[in-house]
């Protein structure tokens, strides 16, 4: 019999001051059990931070204890107060190590575990500071090259954003068209008008707004976001067509401001006689809309600066010439309205009825309109049948809200070229009737209008000048389209409600002697309208003369299009000039049209193009669910998107379907160009993200190169463990992969048989089957796989190595936690996970280790709680895109992320945690940030003590490996034999319980292994062995490294415990595995002690590369 001498808690010092030391026994001494001291279920490392633990979460420490049944023994004795060791101080006196002590670090104690990655990656506190202080403008695809950064002008929602929107809105066609639009369509059908057209902006600007706060947009504005969102062939027809639609833009902007000039303003200024003509006015349009465009191109040119400054003073007069307009309104009143004067029911021109600068609306020979009816005066007058049944009379033209001319002009007054305004009568100009010179129709009016609303990208234009775009371009870009669509809107009806029909169906004012119908309505005068029309027009011109050269120079620094390459080259001062030719050439080409009603259209066509794209990269992002797609901006669906879209297809057939089978020619034209040609740059699209899904062709185009950042999502390879059953050990590990994925994505779920194929086939089909049960049970989108190897570390290796076909291969490996690791004397229980972990980061691969695979949840339960990512060192953004892709599942969507890093002793915490906070809003995840002091404290005796019996007990195993110890079976068998029982010596490895309350060990596997060494076939004496054992053990010194990574470990689980022991997962960095074969038992032991006392763990290694984007 031996006794046991149990050491209680209360009888046993605070661990920090338990030293541990191995003692060589006397030889009288009786036998003796020594169970090291347990800590107190109080201590935060072991309850969770609960006050109390109870009986389901036992933990012990490592301990060595070894007994002999007769009596010859080795103890481990604790040392108690008094103990002095040969060769050390009194430990009352220097309870702690000191920092001095140990070899100097080039970083601190606490991140001695992890100081491979910070010397490969850097700290935390650096990358945070670099993403923080990021300046927009920089080219994000780190492969291309970036120019110089500058200066960044601060602008807020208001100046950078609302307002160039509003000016860009309001445009010509508000002041010159929009009256007659009303007044040909009805108030009804001219509001459905404005009203498609809002519709259609507001559903773009959604979009919109969802792709610009899906990332920082660098200066490149929309055609940036579509060409990224779609991709090199989509980016480069839609780019073009964007280019096209703001060149020929300008063209009717010049034509609009000289119709202003020459028709409204002085028809003096005509050089081709009377502008009532509509050959002369567009003979004129061509001639001084040419000087105009020459003289607009230098200023553009010479003065960038002045364009700049002229915008402000455009801006205004937009905004005073509206005022003047609603002002004018309730205003308006018979008394002080133009008259126009009618014959019957037919309005006349003001020149035939005007005698010497005064009205003279009767049927007299001395106005100049009866000799127009009648013939042979004054002796045989013939007049026209209708001139002698009617009369003649003037009424008010502006009568005022209050007339009621309103319902009069409900119904629409379509009107076919050549006829009479308002109705299907043939019409003489001669004689003074106004007839319509183009056939109107809904579709028509539609397709003349929509340029109006254009303009709502004016702010993402601006995106690199914007002191918080994912704020400003949301917010200002449907203010502005909402306070527009108010404005235009509300014009319809009070001006159906204010002025007569056909007055407003006068398209040149010829009835009021060419004044224009809104500056008649305008208060206090119509110079007003005049005046800033014009120089609003010409502003407008300016910005797209402006901007139509620096986007094709974009496209063709882009590359995607080889033939527009020349015109990427700009002068010294920056400017685009030869970009700026082909501009002004294209807007030549519009201003020879001249008719505006000709050249609207093909704007419409243009810019509905590039709206519907917009919505298509909406809709194909949120649908295919990117990992990467994060809008801050949530106020948008799909079917919004959708919608956006099959209105602008709708539009552009209804409008004019000849121009939209042109557009669409050209822009497929474009497409097949660029892919012709090869699109080698990679934005990480949308197209191909959906292509990752597809058979042949998308496997064939995914592997031509790897995935943009912003389309990387895990693809993930679970390697599994099987019991003797052939079943899957774990099967809650694909549970948790199908929620991390959200359904989308690959997922490869293998294994590996030992032994010979040729052999284990049958067993190798009976698993793979097992494995389809699985992923059918937990309704995975995955593929099983099962290989047989005769060496589990190279099957596994094959595994990592060559799954997957094609471009659909797995970047993520999964893995579980090699739980008997510690009671196991196979070396391979813990060799197989390290050589994987190897491989895997050979392979260049991110790897997840899952602890506590049993705890985690089914895909059936609903969480709610937090997910804790401990954020130690940067593995290319991996931390952060695992949480956020686990709360697209509805297992972890009610979970709240709480980020947690720690700051070392130089760095500023407070600028830490606003640098994360900013760091976390650019990337569009929502989360609570938190920086962890830890104070560069001494190293414990307690961690120190610690790394001395993990040195121990390795060298222990190293000793019985190399004394040829026998399996337990071994000396079972011999014992039957002999019939005789053996004095063994049985070296004991105290139960560790790693978990709390698991099932993923049998009881058996966590009983303590007992080993006999073979004393009667080698002649080796119990207590020669014993001490040869004892003795290597006793002559280890812990090794000053692993003292600081014990360290790291213990302080850091300690504060993992304090913060986040009520966390539903933890998710953190795993540490690189050692260099040396030396080093593994000692690195599971710091991961053991890293994750004690926690139930769920995630640990994390990225693949080396970025993985996650604050761009769009």
């Amino acid at each position: 019999m031996h006794t046991v001498r149990r050491f209680s808690v209360e009888e046993v010092p605070e661990r920090n001051n338990i030293p541990l030391e191995p003692l060589f026994p006397l030889e009288d001494e009786e036998p003796v059990e020594v169970v090291e001291n347990v800590p107190s279920p109080s201590s935060p490392l072991l309850t969770n931070g609960n006050a109390e633990a109870g009986p389901e979460s036992p933990q012990k420490l490592p301990t060595i204890t070894i007994t002999t049944d007769n009596g010859e023994h080795v103890i481990t004795k604790i040392r108690t107060e008094g103990d002095v060791v040969e060769g050390e101080g009194t430990p009352d006196d220097e309870p702690f190590a000191r920092s001095d002590e140990l070899s100097n670090s080039d970083y601190s104690n606490q991140m001695a575990l992890y100081e491979d990655d910070i010397h490969h990656q850097g700290k935390i506190s650096a990358l945070l500071n670099r993403l923080a202080n990021y300046h927009a403008g920089v080219e994000p695809n780190t492969s291309e090259k970036k120019g110089k950064v500058q200066a960044k002008a601060r602008l807020g929602t208001l100046l950078g954003v609302f307002l160039p929107c509003v000016q860009n809105i309001f445009g010509v066609l508000l002041f010159i068209r929009m009256s007659w639009i009303v007044g040909m369509a009805g108030a009804l059908e001219g509001f459905f008008i404005v009203f498609i057209c809002c519709c259609c902006t507001m559903l773009t600007a959604i979009s919109m707004s969802a792709i610009a706060t899906n990332g920082v947009v660098p200066a490149g504005g929309s055609y940036f976001m579509i060409s990224r969102a779609l991709g090199p062939e989509f980016g480069g027809a839609v780019g073009v067509l964007f280019y096209l639609g703001t060149t020929v833009a300008s063209s009717m902007y010049i034509i609009g401001a000289i119709e202003i000039l020459v028709t409204y303003m002085n028809r003096d200024f005509s050089i081709f006689g009377d502008v009532g003509v509509l050959s002369n006015a567009l003979n004129n349009y061509r001639v001084y809309g040419t000087a105009v465009l020459l003289l607009l191109g230098i200023v553009v040119f010479i003065g960038v600066a002045f364009v700049s400054k002229f915008a402000a003073l455009s801006l205004a007069c937009v905004i005073v010439s509206i005022l003047c307009i609603y002002i004018g309104i309730f205003a308006a009143h018979p008394g002080n309205s133009p008259l126009i004067c009618y014959l019957g029911d037919r309005l006349l021109s003001a020149s035939l009825v005007t005698v010497d600068g005064v009205m003279m609306c009767m049927k007299n020979e001395t106005v100049p309109v009866f000799h127009k009816y009648c013939t042979g005066w004054p002796n045989e007058t013939t007049c026209d049948p209708y001139f002698e049944s009617n009369n003649m009379y003037t009424k008010p033209g502006i009568p005022g809200l209050a007339s009621g001319v309103f319902h009069a002009n409900v119904p629409n007054r379509y009107t076919q070229a050549g006829d009479i305004i308002g109705s299907r009568v043939v019409g003489n100009t001669a004689r003074g009737e106004i007839v319509s010179d183009v056939t109107t129709s809904f579709v028509v009016l539609l397709a003349i209008y929509f340029p109006s609303v254009t303009g709502i990208m004016a702010g993402s234009n601006r995106s690199g000048d914007l002191e918080d775009a994912q704020r400003s371009i949301p917010i200002g870009t449907i203010s502005a389209v909402v306070t527009t669509s108010i404005v235009y809107m509300s014009c319809a009806l009070f001006l159906a409600g204010t002025v007569e029909g056909d007055l407003l169906r006068d398209k040149l004012g010829v009835s009021i002697e060419g004044g224009l119908v809104v500056a008649f309505l305008a208060w206090p005068t119509r110079w007003v309208i005049l005046i800033g029309s014009f120089l609003s027009t010409i502003g407008a011109g300016l910005q797209s003369l402006t901007g139509a050269p620096r986007l094709l120079q974009a496209i063709a620094m882009d590359g995607t299009i080889p033939i527009l390459k020349v015109f990427s080259v700009t002068t010294k001062r920056g400017e685009p000039f030869r970009a700026l030719l082909l501009t002004l050439a294209i807007s030549e080409i519009g201003i020879l049209v001249a008719n505006l009603d000709l050249v609207a259209p093909v704007i419409t066509m243009f810019f509905l193009m590039c709206y519907g794209f917009v919505n298509m990269a909406c809709a194909l992002q949120t649908l295919v669910r990117t990992p990467s797609w994060r809008p801050r901006f949530r106020f948008y669906h799909w079917t919004l998107s959708l919608i956006g879209m099959a209105l602008c297809v709708c539009l552009m057939f209804i409008s004019s379907w000849y121009y939209a089978l042109v557009a669409i020619a050209l822009a497929v034209c474009i497409y097949k160009y660029i892919e012709y040609k090869g699109a080698e740059k990679e934005w990480g699209d949308g197209i191909r993200g959906l292509a990752m899904s597809a058979a042949r062709y998308s496997l064939l185009r995914v592997q031509q190169g790897p995935p943009h950042t912003k389309n990387w999502r895990p693809q993930l390879l679970v390697l599994f463990k099987l019991d003797e059953n052939l079943q899957p050990k774990y099967p809650k590990m694909v549970e948790f992969a199908t929620q991390l994925k959200a359904g989308k994505g690959l997922t490869l779920v293998t294994s590996v048989l030992e032994g010979k194929f040729k052999e284990r086939f049958a067993d190798a089909q009976a698993a793979k089957q097992n494995l389809q049960k699985v992923i059918d049970s937990t309704d995975v989108k995955g593929f099983p796989d099962v290989i047989v190897s005769e060496n589990i570390t190279i099957g596994l290796c094959h595994l990592v190595q060559n799954s997957g076909l094609g471009g659909l291969r797995h970047n993520t490996v999964v893995v579980g936690w090699p739980y008997g690791w510690r009671h196991n004397t196979d070396e391979r229980s813990y060799k197989v996970f390290i050589e994987t972990v190897n491989n895997i980061g050979a392979g260049q691969m991110a790897l997840l280790v899952i602890k506590g695979a049993s705890n985690f949840p089914s895909s059936m339960e609903r969480l709610k709680g937090t997910i804790d990512i401990w954020w130690i060192v940067h593995d290319g953004g991996l931390l952060m895109l695992l949480p956020f892709l686990l709360q697209q599942h509805k297992t972890w969507r009610n979970c709240k992320l709480r980020i947690f890093t720690v700051a070392q002793l130089e760095d500023n915490t407070i600028q830490m945690k606003a640098d994360l906070q900013k760091f976390m809003y650019q990337l569009r995840i929502q989360a609570d940030v938190e920086v962890v002091e830890m104070a560069d404290s001494d190293i414990t005796a307690y961690t120190y003590e610690r790394t001395l019996m993990m040195e121990q007990r390795t060298e222990m195993l190293k000793n019985m490996r190399v004394g040829n110890v026998s399996l337990p079976q071994t000396i079972v068998d011999k014992s039957h034999e002999t019939g005789a029982a053996l004095n063994d010596v049985k070296i004991k490895l105290d139960t560790v319980v790693e978990e709390s309350t698991t099932d993923e060990e049998k009881f058996s596997e966590r009983n303590q292994y007992t080993f006999s060494p073979n004393i009667r076939s080698q002649g080796v004496s119990v207590e020669k062995m014993a001490s040869s054992i004892n003795k290597n053990v006793l002559e280890i010194k812990p090794d000053q490294k692993n003292v600081r990574r014990m360290h790291t470990a213990v302080r850091l689980n300690e504060v993992i415990i304090q913060k986040s022991h009520e966390a539903k997962l933890v998710i953190l960095n795993l540490p690189a595995p050692p260099k040396h074969e030396a080093g593994e038992l000692n690195y599971m032991e710091f991961l053991e002690v890293l994750t004690e006392g926690l139930e769920k763990v995630l640990m994390v290694r990225g693949s080396g590369s970025e993985v996650i984007t604050i761009y769009s």
